[in-house]
């Protein structure tokens, strides 16, 4: 539940702004809204550190505009994941401040611009063919108020263009790298920096890659300690996950705290 929202709720309440039924129903959205189709999540945010995020893939563009409909009363910035520009249309006739971004197939509606990292994130590629998933997980981790560098088509066939990033690397909070083929560069990045290094296999390559599954398996044998995986083609979950690692740290309400 939203803390704040609760109190503004609340104390609207008390100086007689808001009747009773209406305060009831809205605190009792402050969880979810049930929407028939949807149980939009209102209190991911308060959870997780960032709103819930709508996946379009499988959805109508009716079901996409009604989720981010109810999701932008309460949330700033909302992201629209493996959608098209037709949904992209329908949402901004709703939201004006709707952003289509055509390589990763992603709507953002970023109106918070609050910088809440401690450093940046490096988001890198070994093909430009990988750069739809990693701008996935740029866009995702800017959303969440970081600041991020990209780093495009500095694959193993090439090491010396990797190494001449190093600088901008070793600067990097964590590093998110994206690689189909055999999967190697995150294991060549992690040898060089001392940071989080969040792998990201994509299913480019030839057949034997089998749609990514060669470069996850790579991935999750690296003998790189700091470097961890994510799903083949996920940008997304990858760039929340270095938001989180790269976030401040504020200590959450306890109970303890204020008795």
């Amino acid at each position: 539940m939203d803390l704040k929202k609760l109190e503004q709720l609340l104390t609207a309440y008390k100086d007689n702004k808001l009747e009773s039924s209406e305060a009831v129903r809205r605190i009792s959205q402050l969880h979810y809204e049930d929407i028939g189709y949807a149980r939009v999540d209102h209190s991911r945010s308060t959870r997780q550190g960032f709103p819930e995020v709508v996946f379009g893939a499988g959805k109508t563009r009716e079901q996409v505009v009604g989720i981010v409909e109810r999701l932008v009363q309460s949330s700033p910035n909302v992201l629209v994941t493996h959608t098209d520009e037709g949904t992209f249309g329908e949402v901004r006739n709703i939201v004006t401040q709707a952003e289509w971004h055509e390589t990763a197939r992603l709507i953002r509606i970023q109106r918070d611009n609050t910088e809440l990292g401690v450093g940046e994130i490096a988001v890198v590629t070994a093909g430009t063919s990988d750069i739809p998933v990693a701008e996935e997980a740029a866009l995702t981790a800017e959303a969440m108020g970081n600041r991020v560098k990209r780093v495009w088509d500095v694959g193993v066939a090439g090491i010396h263009r990797v190494l001449a990033e190093r600088s901008l690397l070793q600067r990097a909070r964590v590093a998110i790298v994206a690689a189909g083929m055999e999967g190697a560069l995150p294991s060549v990045v992690g040898g060089l920096v001392s940071v989080p290094v969040i792998a990201v296999p994509t299913s480019i390559g030839y057949g034997a890659s089998f749609g990514g599954v060669a470069a996850l398996l790579g991935m999750l044998n690296s003998c790189a300690s700091n470097v961890t995986v994510v799903n083949i083609d996920n940008g997304f979950g990858a760039g929340f996950v270095a938001s989180l690692i790269n976030r401040k740290w504020q200590e959450p309400l306890s109970d303890e705290k204020n008795k």
